[in-house]
């Protein structure tokens, strides 16, 4: 795991999430996301669409993220900063929601799999509920945030179905739809929708080559988690990230830092061990 900013060495997690462990939900949560899919799939094929087609269609798709490779090559080459994190923890749990919004911030942008839920589910990890609530409490009615490249991405959701239904399951979250992959495209979407710039957002995400490049980028705070559960991750995704870990290592030993932002001095204190 990358250094964990500005965390005494002797705290530790008291209910670390283990991301390798078999199954990434409890059993009832894993029974109702089969039975979604399979659900999802009678209706594909109600309306004449194959299913395995677009099953496969949707895998290839998330398995080669064409964007993240190009960022990959890219900030190698000539950006490394792009994707150093501001602050890095193992999850949500250890970010204080409420000093960051002293500080200013006026809304939070998160990553959706393996960052709030499981991959493909839609139900937020259970151990995250409480961390959660306290963002939700922190940040005024509609300030939080899902920018995703499944649910919301036109391409593996056209219609908004997995948007609205991961809006429903995850009370107080808007879903913002969305055109382009990250890190590619413009942060217009989520300026547009909170009213503000994105040096006034924290982004939050499991990626570096994906979440953090986008939100260095494009001016927000990023915050990287550890990922929730690798079990459902294809091996190419497993070895990309193991690649990701090995760069930015390489480049924090070589004393490279993250992108300015003005409010980071600050945001450092707003890193905490969660309550056991």
């Amino acid at each position: 795991m990358l250094p964990i900013s500005s965390l005494p060495p002797s705290h530790r997690s008291p209910n670390p999430i283990n991301p390798s462990s078999s199954s990434c939900l409890p059993p009832t949560q894993e029974g109702r996301r089969r039975r979604r899919i399979q659900n999802n799939n009678k209706n594909r094929v109600r309306m004449g669409i194959s299913s395995s087609n677009w099953q496969w269609q949707r895998a290839l798709g998330q398995l080669f993220n064409r964007e993240g490779a190009a960022s990959l090559l890219s900030v190698a080459a000539s950006e490394p900063r792009l994707a150093l994190p501001h602050l890095s923890v193992p999850d949500i749990r250890w970010v204080d929601w409420p000093a960051l919004r002293r500080l200013g911030f006026r809304g939070v942008v998160f990553d959706k799999d393996n960052t709030l839920t499981a991959p493909y589910s839609l139900s937020l990890w259970p151990s995250l509920d409480p961390s959660f609530r306290l963002c939700h409490s922190a940040f005024p009615a509609g300030s939080i945030a899902v920018f995703s490249n499944s649910a919301g991405l036109k391409q593996f959701d056209p219609d908004g179905e997995e948007a609205k239904a991961l809006e429903k399951s995850i009370g107080g979250i808007h879903v913002i739809r969305h055109e382009v992959k990250k890190p590619a495209g413009t942060a217009e979407d989520i300026e547009r929708y909170f009213g503000c710039p994105a040096s006034l957002l924290v982004m939050v995400g499991d990626r570096i080559f994906t979440d953090v490049v986008y939100g260095n980028k494009h001016g927000f705070l990023t915050i990287l988690t550890e990922p929730l559960c690798l079990s459902e991750e294809p091996f190419i995704v497993k070895q990309v990230r193991k690649l990701e870990r090995l760069l930015v290592n390489s480049w924090h030993q070589k004393g490279l830092e993250a992108p300015k932002h003005a409010l980071l001095a600050e945001a450092k204190q707003c890193i905490k061990a969660p309550p056991s």
